[in-house]
């Protein structure tokens, strides 16, 4: 057995050797040492040392990071002035946008479903107003057994709901119909032309058999276009009505241009005679005006403009019937 002195200088050099190691292995060499003695073979978490008695121990774990100083806080770089509120307001601008864009396309689905109601109230009463046209103009006839007089007897129904189709022009100016103001003015315009300034202005014309042709062609056509107008809106278009708008205006509208030319060249000689509408010379504002010869401007216009809207009716024709989508408005 080693005497007690042996033992007690072994231990000590030991202890010498590993202090010699923890202080070349010290992060804090040459520096002001802390206060903490160095743990002999101190290693990872979980590390074992080895008495001389083979006793073990367990060790106190120490990482490197907690033997480094606690690292210097991070200097927060300032914003400049105002860039907090530009940013937020540059948000708050962004969703504002956000907002009126959603408030903009509320405003045109309410506008679309104002337009829809509208539309589908004015072709209900236009409908109805051509039905009680044709009504009355049936019941005449049977009643009297002659078209003398008809005119007469309608005209004032006639007149109103006539003169209440300007609105058409209004609907496609406005945007609510898509169609041309061009083709629905030219139309509108020439009836209400034929009601107040040939039928209404000349009486005695007013029972000629081309005043009926044209009126029983209208009457037809009308009820036909407003109530596939109606059906359309509504979603609910029968088969027949839109047959009976592709097809019926074959022979309506040539029928019905004829009709109205034969009324307008029946007016020739009363209005040559009596001078209506016609200004002559010499007066205070030095202008001539000669409504007979106006007429004639009236029907020599016929030519071009017939073909035109009647061959528009022929390409829409095709277009529907051949199973493409229906239009909301074509005349």
């Amino acid at each position: 057995m080693l005497s007690a002195a042996k033992v007690a200088n072994r231990e000590r050099f030991m202890f010498l050797s590993l202090q010699t190691t923890c202080d070349l292995r010290s992060p804090w060499r040459g520096r002001e040492e802390p206060a903490t003695p160095c743990e002999p073979l101190a290693g990872a978490a979980g590390a074992r040392r080895e008495d001389r008695w083979g006793e073990r121990e367990s060790a106190p774990a120490v990482s490197a990071a907690s033997a480094l100083p606690p690292p210097a806080p991070l200097l927060r770089r300032a914003s400049p002035p105002g860039l907090g509120q530009t940013m937020a307001s540059s948000e708050e601008d962004g969703a504002g946008s956000g907002s009126l864009e959603e408030k903009e396309k509320g405003r045109k689905r309410r506008l679309g479903a104002l337009a829809t109601a509208w539309l589908i109230g004015y072709n209900i009463a236009m409908t109805a107003g051509w039905l009680v046209l044709a009504i009355a103009m049936a019941r005449f006839y049977m009643q009297k057994g002659t078209y003398k007089g008809l005119y007469k007897t309608i005209q004032k129904t006639l007149k109103f709901f006539q003169t209440f189709a300007v609105l058409e022009v209004v609907h496609c100016a406005v945007g609510i119909v898509r169609t041309s103001v061009l083709v629905t003015g030219v139309q509108v315009s020439s009836r209400i032309f034929m009601v107040w300034f040939i039928t209404h202005s000349i009486k005695q014309i007013q029972n000629e058999e081309s005043v009926i042709l044209f009126l029983v062609v209208w009457t037809v056509t009308e009820i036909t276009r407003y109530s596939f107008y109606t059906f359309n809106l509504l979603n609910h278009l029968p088969y027949f009505i839109k047959w009976a708008r592709y097809n019926f205006f074959i022979i309506l509208y040539p029928v019905g241009v004829a009709g109205e030319l034969l009324t307008i060249h029946a007016a020739l000689p009363y209005v040559k005679k009596t001078g209506i509408f016609s200004l002559r010379l010499p007066n205070k504002y030095n202008v001539s005006f000669d409504y007979y010869y106006f007429l004639i401007i009236v029907m020599a216009s016929y030519i071009p403009l017939f073909p035109q809207l009647y061959f528009h009716m022929l390409w829409q024709r095709r277009k529907v019937l051949h199973g493409e989508v229906i239009v909301e408005k074509d005349d």
